[in-house]
């Protein structure tokens, strides 16, 4: 291969910039932005026979650092697999008409019960799902801490270490 080739084709330097224009260069902080403009985020947890179960959820209701917070109700099946195994998968995708864009992200899930948590992530609306209210004992919070993504654009994936 001479100087200007790529894949056996020439490439002038205009044509060389292109390629390096569409490298993916995601960043933490370019991922969060990402999470944030997502309707459904998807999140897997292991079943009590060691298999992963996903399911939809509404979009993260906060997003501090690297943890990701959602609400669900406490007599889920879910909370129960978090409380036995807290490892866990969080998928957001945006399926563009020409582009199509994921990003998994694994880590742990943690079922939190208390009051101050519960609060914080409440919105108004909330009391629709739980009839009680912020104190319903069928609301909890699930807490994923992120610890690495892997995200994939235009048939590249690239990892993101927190």
């Amino acid at each position: 291969m001479q100087a200007g080739e790529v894949n056996g084709r020439n490439f002038r330097e205009k044509d060389k910039q292109m390629v390096k224009e569409k490298e993916i260069s995601m960043t933490k902080e370019k991922l969060f932005e990402f999470i944030k403009k997502q309707k459904t985020a998807f999140i897997s947890s292991v079943d009590e026979k060691g298999y992963p179960i996903t399911r939809a959820m509404l979009c993260p209701r906060e997003i501090d650092g690297n943890d990701i917070y959602f609400s669900t109700n406490t007599s889920s099946s879910k909370v129960e697999q978090y409380k036995k195994n807290n490892k866990a998968c969080v998928y957001f995708y945006e399926r563009g008409r020409f582009k199509y864009q994921g990003v998994t992200i694994k880590g742990t899930m943690q079922v939190c019960t208390d009051q101050p948590t519960k609060d914080k992530i409440w919105r108004f609306g909330d009391k629709l799902f739980y009839k009680q209210g912020v104190t319903d004992p069928d609301y909890c919070v699930l807490k994923f801490t992120a610890q690495e993504a892997e995200y994939y654009c235009d048939f590249k994936i690239e990892t993101i270490e927190f």
